[in-house]
């Protein structure tokens, strides 16, 4: 189980009152929290300060959350962020994590939910750093580049395992066909191919298991997900893969 220092979050929220609320919950949870009101302000915290993790209202006044986060990456930064917006279909969902972001959460929503949210972000934080990726009792050694699941080890091409890799990284989250073309092919990617269909195939024909309930599922109208029963999680100490 990780153990989580308090992190500094930066809250970029227009409406006075939910942010209120969002700070007051935050730092109640033990969590440093700088409050932006509106879009220009959070563009600068965001470019200039130092953050564990940036919570985002979508639509704001100035510059909207979605080209914060664009502007965020253009920058390279890469600190997570969680997109919150009354916008809540596939396709605004999608634009969010299309646009940088690392999670979206529809409005209006318990704290509960939010808080979760953010321990899961900072999780994915954490195991970035670590050569070893875990979702479910998936494990992958990107330094070795190499792969097993529940202790069986993989027999998987580079594709395949930078595939499963992205699945990883995103575990929980719908991520569409052409986001994962696009971070396994890179210019090489063709959007009207079926290249991701098919290694999709081909991952679930070589890591699941008869009788257990699948781990790569097909959301429909958004892509393809990496069930979660246990959060992604970085691994100091392991058995033989």
């Amino acid at each position: 189980m990780l153990v989580f220092r308090s992190v500094h979050i930066l809250l970029i929220e227009d409406d006075t009152e939910a942010a209120k609320f969002l700070v007051k919950g935050l730092r109640e949870s033990g969590h440093a929290v700088d409050h932006a009101a509106d879009g220009r302000e959070g563009l600068f915290r965001a470019t200039e300060g130092q953050f564990d993790l940036v919570v985002t209202d979508r639509m704001l006044p100035h510059i909207d959350g979605l080209a914060i986060i664009q502007l965020m990456r253009q920058k390279g930064i890469t600190t997570p962020v969680l997109v919150l917006s009354a916008l809540g279909t596939v396709d605004d969902r999608v634009r969010g994590l299309k646009a940088g972001g690392d999670d979206y959460l529809t409005k209006p929503f318990a704290f509960s939910e939010l808080l979760a949210r953010v321990r899961a972000l900072l999780r994915r934080r954490v195991a970035a750093d670590s050569p070893v990726l875990e979702a479910d009792d998936i494990v992958i050694d990107t330094s070795r580049r190499a792969a097993s699941r529940g202790g069986r080890a993989l027999d998987l091409s580079p594709k395949e395992l930078m595939v499963l890799e992205y699945l990883v990284r995103h575990a929980g989250l719908a991520v569409t066909r052409d986001m994962i073309g696009e971070a396994v092919w890179g210019k090489d990617y063709n959007a009207m191919s079926n290249i991701v269909e098919v290694f999709i195939n081909r991952l679930r024909q070589k890591i699941e298991i008869v009788n257990q309930p699948p781990l790569i599922v097909t959301v429909r109208g958004a892509g393809y997900m990496l069930r979660l029963d246990l959060p992604v999680r970085n691994s100091k100490s392991r058995g033989s893969d």
